[in-house]
């Protein structure tokens, strides 16, 4: 069966057992929302959200850390936009900047080199987030920085590699029975990456492009492979077995694993990327943030990036929490599952 009309009709009718599906990047979440592919698909298939939104798993600490440089004089946080209304324990970087608090704001990490040189007394310090994507553009910014010996650029890391993480979601969380892995951190890792999980979980993986009628094929590929350790790799036009080597060469030249912190799931061993100890004088403080400061307790963005639960089944969800009025980093990043709920009324569990 191949035919995408077919394919929706199976989905739609499907009348097996109940089957829980994560979604793990939060693009793919973006895009099975805007698509409204849950309400085309059977009730017994239900897609739960995961750990793949830089920002929502980002901790609070992490954010408290840098409203408390962007206060030091002669310091200035440098970062993308979705940072900058995230709330640490008590504050954002848009009430700090409110305040008087030195931030400047970004659209390419290379865009901080300009600003170091042309205020050489000053310490940038860049908010580097994000998973195995982006990582290598921080190794570029370093490799960069050295090569024009640039001193007064550091970084604040706050970088995730995937694998742990699903591991931790699979064990902590509710049961999963298949994965749609990551596309563009497969694109730098390759599909292979995910087939020890596959494994060792015995639940499927399909390596899924963002379109949807590609994220529809991938449902009814993982639907199709329950309970089988395998790795389909739908998405070949831009994911190969092997990934990008040269990127992950350049990662490893100036970053090393270490434990890192994700809001909602705490410390996971080895989750992590911090610049190796050879490198650490163009390092904020980033191994010291091992902890979490909770902002409002009735959040429940934690349990949301896990898939324990869905947005709508936190208590802020659409009355003190939305878009316009975030009460966590979920509701804020426009890759954030409880943004994508509200703004395509997506329904939950």
């Amino acid at each position: 069966m191949t035919d995408i009309k077919e394919i929706i009709d199976f989905l739609k009718n499907y009348d097996g057992q109940e089957i829980t599906l994560m979604e793990v990047c939060g693009t793919h979440t973006a895009a099975i929302s805007e698509n409204g592919i849950q309400d085309i698909i059977s009730d017994k298939i239900k897609l739960v959200s995961g750990p793949g939104c830089p920002v929502c798993v980002t901790t609070s600490a992490y954010i408290d850390r840098l409203n408390e440089l962007a206060c030091e004089e002669k310091t200035c946080v440098v970062t993308f936009g979705d940072m900058i209304r995230v709330r640490g324990s008590q504050k954002s970087l848009r009430d700090i900047s409110a305040e008087g608090g030195n931030i400047h704001m970004i659209y390419s990490p290379l865009e901080i080199i300009d600003l170091a040189l042309s205020d050489t007394d000053t310490t940038y310090v860049f908010a580097a987030v994000g998973f195995e994507t982006t990582t290598p553009i921080y190794a570029i910014l370093i490799e960069e920085i050295i090569k024009r010996d640039i001193k007064n650029i550091k970084l604040l890391t706050a970088l995730k590699t995937m694998p742990q993480a699903i591991r931790t979601v699979y064990n902590k969380g509710k049961a999963i029975d298949g994965f749609i892995a990551p596309g563009h951190v497969s694109v730098i890792t390759g599909s292979k990456e995910f087939e020890p999980l596959a494994k060792e979980l015995s639940v499927p993986f399909v390596v899924s492009g963002f379109e949807g009628e590609e994220l529809v094929a991938s449902i009814y590929a993982l639907v199709k492979s329950r309970d089988k350790g395998t790795v389909i790799n739908l998405y070949k036009s831009f994911v190969s077995e092997n990934g990008n080597e040269e990127a992950r060469n350049l990662v490893s030249k100036y970053f090393e694993p270490c434990d890192a912190a994700w809001r909602g799931m705490g410390i996971i061993p080895d989750s992590g990327m911090c610049l190796k100890k050879e490198f650490e004088i163009y390092d904020a403080g980033s191994r010291e943030l091992v902890a979490d400061n909770i902002f409002n307790k009735k959040c429940c963005c934690g349990n949301v990036v896990a898939g324990i639960m869905s947005p709508v089944q936190c208590s802020l969800y659409g009355k003190e929490c939305t878009p316009q009025t975030p009460q966590g980093a979920c509701m804020v990043s426009t890759e954030g599952s409880c943004y994508h709920y509200y703004m395509n009324r997506r329904r939950g569990l």
